[in-house]
């Protein structure tokens, strides 16, 4: 991932302010911006404008954009394409996850199986093995997909003798309506229970021992003091906390910052562009693309902290979370790459409890 330093970021601000308020035009900055981030600045340029309701303005700078974008980074382009489906306007054009069929989809792209079938070998890897039937609990399950591929796996490693509880949490109903499903159709002597709330409002009435939480791309729904919180919660709960995230920059930064324009230009640009790439209908794909990807990108470049929907962090900031919150008593046991290319990198992170029963 390519970052600004500190003199391009107050730059890049200076600038947007300068275009907001006089009829600069794209040309009047191609001088002076680094070569290989002059389409990310006409896209933070764009959206800063088409989120502020300057939709013509706008356009000038995503077209802009388009004719500079490198090979397999069309942020511009699918912008643009979403804003023709959309009377140009910045509004998310559905709530995320009320239908599961984009979801799923997205699950189905192969960069997305790679990253998952990695992320099962790690977990497998890095967790120790256990004398006694697990209990386990999957925060934002979708739809059991990868509950049942990952504890299938663990079970034929012969790291378990079994499961006793399968805890299942997720905000959409219909999510956990598939999981619950699939679950049960893969475990069918297991006890699977469920919770359709977000982890944020359910973390505090969790009250009984779990052997291990995973979280497949769903912790990042709330910023990160929000995320130690309910970390904090769960922590006396839990022994081992499996983590599967987005390496990106949409927690801190505020709304309107060239930092947060910068990770969504490459972040979703390389998302959609292997959503598109995948062999599957125009119609499903911009399905995925829309009702799920652009609902997650508009909510972050047009709500401030607080508001938006998702909160990706850096790698780092995961570390650093996870030493302050879960430690000392948790150690990090592997901090794995699913996928990873210039401007997008999946990765795993297991954080574990010194325990006597484990082996």
């Amino acid at each position: 991932m390519l970052f600004l330093s500190e003199r391009e970021k107050n730059d890049w601000v200076r600038y947007a302010n300068e275009v907001i308020t006089t009829q600069k035009s794209p040309e009047n900055y191609t001088d002076i911006i680094r070569s290989n981030l002059k389409s990310a600045f006409y896209y933070y340029i764009a959206t800063t404008l088409a989120a502020q309701g300057f939709h013509n303005r706008s356009d000038e700078w995503l077209n802009t954009g388009t004719l500079c974008e490198e090979d397999g980074l069309f942020s511009s382009t699918f912008l643009m394409g979403f804003l023709q489906r959309h009377r140009g306007e910045m509004i998310p054009p559905a709530v995320a996850f009320k239908d599961p069929k984009p979801f799923i989809h997205f699950s189905q792209v192969p960069f997305m199986v790679q990253s998952r079938t990695q992320l099962v070998h790690q977990f497998v890897h890095s967790l120790p093995g256990f004398d006694h039937q697990i209990r386990f609990m999957d925060i934002g399950c979708g739809d059991g997909a990868l509950t049942v591929k990952f504890l299938t796996s663990l079970f034929q490693s012969g790291k378990i003798p079994g499961i006793s509880e399968i805890l299942l949490i997720d905000s959409s109903p219909a999510m956990i309506d598939l999981a619950t499903q699939n679950v049960s159709a893969a475990f069918s002597t297991v006890t699977i229970s469920t919770e359709c709330a977000k982890i944020q409002d359910c973390s505090s009435s969790i009250s009984r021992h779990f052997d291990i939480a995973m979280s497949s791309l769903a912790y990042h729904h709330m910023p990160v003091e929000d995320k130690r919180v309910h970390l904090s919660h769960l922590k006396p709960w839990i022994n081992h906390f499996l983590l599967f995230e987005i390496d990106a920059n949409h927690d801190t930064p505020e709304l309107y910052s060239p930092e947060l324009a910068l990770s969504v230009y490459q972040v979703y640009g390389r998302i959609i562009d292997q959503v598109f790439a995948h062999d599957a209908s125009v119609d499903l794909a911009i399905d995925c693309v829309d009702s799920f990807l652009m609902t997650e990108l508009i909510s972050i470049l047009t709500q401030p902290r607080g508001v938006r929907t998702d909160y990706h962090m850096l790698r780092t900031e995961w570390n650093e979370l996870f030493k302050a919150t879960l430690g000392p008593e948790f150690s990090l046991r592997s901090d794995s790459t699913c996928y990873g290319d210039e401007y997008l990198t999946i990765f795993s992170m297991h954080y574990g409890r010194e325990e006597r029963s484990a082996r």
